[in-house]
């Protein structure tokens, strides 16, 4: 279902709009996910195109990635110690290289 949201800016009730009005009122969609903190994605021929979010979103994104990154390289160290590991001089061998 779709509602008017002020200067004729279309919003879907999934927080989304057309590529087209979201590229003819860049300014006023950048303000409502900045100053409002709305996730609002664009659409292109019906289909879910691209994500504008708060940077405050991203950032949070960013440092869950970045826990998630850590957590496996903890893990694969263990497994490592655990296992062992292969010289790289026998890898290279193995592969004829």
């Amino acid at each position: 279902m779709e509602k008017k949201r002020g200067k004729g800016l279309k919003q879907y009730e999934s927080g989304s709009i057309d590529s087209s009005v979201a590229r003819d009122s860049l300014a006023d969609t950048l303000n409502r996910v900045s100053y409002s903190k709305e996730r609002i994605v664009i659409r292109r021929h019906g289909k879910d195109l691209a994500a504008l979010v708060p940077i405050e979103d991203l950032m949070f994104l960013e440092a869950l990635e970045d826990r998630m990154d850590l957590e496996e390289a903890r893990s694969a160290l263990a497994e490592a110690e655990e296992k062992g590991t292969i010289p790289w001089e026998k890898v290279k061998q193995d592969l004829g290289i």
